[in-house]
């Protein structure tokens, strides 16, 4: 709004005008006339100034800022709403203080009215809270769309009269900001935004659950620029999440526990990797561990893995229904009958301290395979952490709860692990699937 006021000079001329309704110090209320008027002699090509004056208007006194917002804000309000959208509504849909006292009767009322709000805003409380479903999520206060809507229910519900800005006030809103929510184009861009956003929806839809394993939005993001071409900002992938109940998994804790403590002919290595995972060479840094797997009705099977630190793939892996040595030495054995890529000269195994790995069958297998080895500090599983990590999104994405038996397990880690080699793109590797990243660092080379 223009900050320039009116002398009673100026105020006298403008009063002459017949387009002009009302002048203040510092505003002008035209007719609807004259606002009609500018709205079609502008789409006929006219600028406002010319408007202005064949209307009969002192441009000077006016001021040029004032003139232009004004015919912006008419040309804007017609866009929305046609003809209806420049009327004045400020007599009828007025919600101003009154300057004189309330009487008894009207204080009586409008403690009443106040009474009804508060009991319709608990009842809408409980409503947000249990979602018709149980409790969802704790809601301590609503939102300002909820007020505003709030007190349009309790207004139409009780017949309520003159008590929009008593109720803006209890509820702590902006008067004029509950008008402009109910205007026609605050509804037009209410609109346009909910169909945006389902249109959004059904893409994230898509990809949530493309290859039939559920994602997060980090992943949801990757997917859809390196496999459909569309860039959503991460922010606007959570919102819609948030806003359509699309939940993604969350890993739990590691169930994992110690096998048995090692006996005395058990010899624990030191830590020669010391948590430098991402050395940028493939082959060289690989880890390694166990993890329990419940499938079907309480069944239990074991898994044992072999990952690439530098690149998070799985080069290796053997499923068993017992905990014998030969669940962590076929894994060894797998690892050198997989050709897909060389392992580094100095290659070496990193694990934790247990049994499986100080027991002298396994390191006797390591050094005839020529392969060096590390262990993590004990009962330390950062020391781990890409295995452990992988082991958590693997027990979150993976459908293992649907295999019935061992043979159904073993189709559904194995197509997991292609997805997760090929398929799943990870943040940290450039945004690339682990194959993918693979071939980058052998091409740089």
């Amino acid at each position: 709004m223009s900050q320039k006021t009116f002398t009673e000079k100026e105020i006298k001329i403008l009063n002459k005008n017949p387009y002009v309704k009302k002048v203040s110090e510092k505003s002008i209320t035209y007719s609807d006339e004259f606002k009609q008027l500018v709205v079609l002699q502008i789409a006929e090509s006219k600028t406002p100034r010319m408007i202005f004056e064949q209307a009969g208007f002192d441009v000077d006194i006016i001021g040029m800022k004032r003139i232009e917002a004004a015919a912006s804000r008419w040309k804007k309000a017609y866009r929305m709403s046609g003809i209806l959208g420049l009327k004045d509504t400020r007599q009828t849909n007025s919600g101003r203080r009154l300057n004189r006292a309330l009487t008894d009767k009207e204080k009586t009322a409008k403690l009443e009215a106040k009474m009804k709000l508060l009991e319709a805003e608990n009842e809408w409380l409980k409503k947000v809270y249990l979602n018709g479903k149980g409790v969802t999520q704790v809601v301590k206060s609503l939102t300002t769309a909820q007020k505003y809507e709030l007190i349009r229910q309790v207004i139409e519900r009780f017949n309520l009269t003159g008590v929009i800005h008593y109720f803006c006030d209890t509820l702590n809103v902006s008067r004029s900001g509950y008008y402009r929510y109910f205007s026609e184009s605050a509804k037009y861009h209410r609109l346009k935004r909910e169909e945006d956003d389902l249109k959004v929806r059904d893409v994230i839809l898509n990809v949530f659950h493309r290859r039939g394993y559920k994602k997060g939005s980090r992943q949801i993001k990757m997917t859809l620029e390196n496999e459909m071409g569309i860039i959503y900002s991460l922010k606007r992938i959570r919102r819609i999440m948030r806003k359509f109940d699309i939940i993604c998994p969350h890993r739990k804790k590691n169930p994992y526990k110690k096998i048995v403590k090692a006996t005395e002919e058990h010899r624990v290595v030191p830590n020669r990797l010391n948590r430098e995972f991402r050395q940028e060479v493939p082959g060289k840094v690989l880890l390694t561990d166990i993890t329990y797997v419940y499938y079907g009705k309480g069944q239990l099977a074991y898994l044992s893995t072999i990952l690439d630190g530098s690149t998070n793939e799985i080069l290796s892996y053997h499923i068993s229904d017992h905990l014998k040595m030969p669940l962590v030495t076929e894994t060894i054995e797998k690892l050198f009958r997989n050709k897909r890529i060389p392992l580094h000269p100095e290659a070496f195994i990193h694990s934790d301290q247990g049994a499986h790995y100080t027991s002298p069958t396994f390191q006797n297998l390591l050094k005839k395979k020529g392969l060096g080895q590390s262990m993590s500090r004990k009962g330390n599983c950062w020391d781990n952490a890409p295995q452990e990590s992988f082991f958590g999104h693997f027990k979150d994405e993976a459908l293992l709860k649907e295999c019935q038996n061992l043979e159904e397990l073993k189709r559904e880690i194995k197509r997991y692990m292609m997805y997760h080699n090929t398929a799943r793109y990870q943040w940290n590797l450039k945004k690339m699937t682990p194959v993918g990243y693979r071939n980058h660092l052998l091409d740089a080379a």
